[in-house]
């Protein structure tokens, strides 16, 4: 019978057999969470006149299935397909973004969305994974080709949407795009020397950031003093917190969401320790950490130096934006209006999110007991 089994060749038993099993059920557990934490925050949407939950929780459920459906095709792909598909996704996203510039809708201040019928796509979410490949790509070719500028290829792809980001302006997303290529140029050899470099340049951009774009000066000060206007939405999110406790007050239990007017987005995570407790708010973030753990086990595992830095790359990000979602939450971090993966609300950021995962799963799976290399 195993003899058997091992001689099955069919795509979903190959994909099964070679493929990093525990973070695929880890991806289950989040996607879980995230479809019960959707009732809850879309009641507090229903509760200000907006749509009531069951549309939240419908739509919810369509997203999660749609980037789980992308996971698990992307996942089946060789790694020449994985780069050659983020190529792709990184020029049309990066066509989008400007797109979104001219005809996009501005909301909140920020033009970041395109008006597609009767969905609204972010492009920048969908950047970002194909961002990290090429990178890893560039930066891989640097050091196995004399000569070639896989440095300066990848400062150039920071560069185009970095300028898009801040015309929008997403400080948030070009932080966080800044810190992943930082990270792939120290794991590819960059000397200390640079490294410091580009620490003083990061913290450049942030005080620029903050000389410039009021929005961000209006966090960080709130997160440093406080305000004299009443609470924060940082406030409520701890309020929501402490009245959990260990086990919650009960699903559909929690007051706090409805002063919150991102709770169904950013503040997904206060939402969820409200109401069913501490323990799910552990739950979560060993789900993360189990995620982003195995990935960087799996980078360090393989052979091909491109694979190393292109998953790696992919789980940082990953585990970058959660961090800084539950960080914003617990009040460690300003808000920056980014999302928790899987467990906020969100098309955009659920799919390109299932694109990232899909992508390090193909990177980073099993033939014969070795990682794939360069097929």
């Amino acid at each position: 019978m195993k003899a058997y089994a091992r001689s099955d060749r069919r795509p979903i038993t190959e994909w099964w057999r070679t493929i990093d099993r525990v973070t695929v059920l880890a991806i289950v557990g989040l996607a879980i969470f995230g479809m019960f934490v959707s009732v809850a925050t879309g009641s507090a949407t229903e509760s200000r006149g907006g749509p009531d939950a069951i549309y939240f929780f419908g739509r919810h459920i369509l997203y999660t299935l749609l980037a789980l459906g992308v996971l698990l095709l992307l996942s089946m792909r060789s790694v020449r397909e994985v780069r050659n598909m983020a190529a792709v996704l990184y020029v049309g996203a990066l066509i989008a973004l400007v797109l979104t510039l001219l005809i996009g809708p501005e909301i909140n201040g920020a033009q970041r969305w395109l008006r597609m019928g009767l969905f609204s796509v972010q492009p920048s979410e969908f950047l970002k994974p194909a961002f990290v490949v090429l990178v890893a790509w560039s930066l891989s070719e640097g050091n196995r080709i004399p000569g070639f500028p896989g440095r300066s290829l990848s400062l150039l792809l920071l560069g185009a949407p970095m300028f898009l980001f801040l015309l929008q302006p997403d400080v948030g997303q070009t932080l966080l795009m800044t810190a992943v290529w930082g990270a792939l140029l120290f794991a590819a050899g960059l000397p200390w020397g640079w490294t410091i470099g580009l620490a003083v340049m990061a913290g450049m951009m942030l005080a620029t950031a903050y000389m410039v774009f009021p929005h961000v000066a209006q966090r960080i000060d709130l997160y440093v003093m406080g305000s004299d206007a009443g609470r924060t939405q940082v406030d409520f999110a701890l309020e929501a917190l402490r009245n959990g406790g260990f086990i919650g007050v009960g699903p559909g239990e929690g007051t706090v969401k409805t002063s919150v007017p991102d709770a169904h987005t950013d503040f997904a995570f206060a939402v969820m320790g409200e109401e069913l407790g501490l323990w799910a708010c552990m739950a979560v973030a060993a789900l993360f950490l189990a995620i982003v753990a195995r990935g960087m086990m799996r980078a360090l595992a393989a052979q091909d130096h491109f694979v190393q830095l292109a998953t790696a790359g992919l789980f940082l990000l990953f585990g970058m934006q959660a961090f800084i979602n539950m960080g914003v939450n617990l009040g460690i971090l300003p808000a920056t209006g980014m999302t928790l993966p899987f467990i906020s609300y969100g098309g955009s950021s659920l799919v390109a999110t299932g694109i990232a995962l899909g992508f390090a799963l193909a990177l980073g799976r099993k033939r014969a007991g070795r990682t794939y290399g360069r097929v």
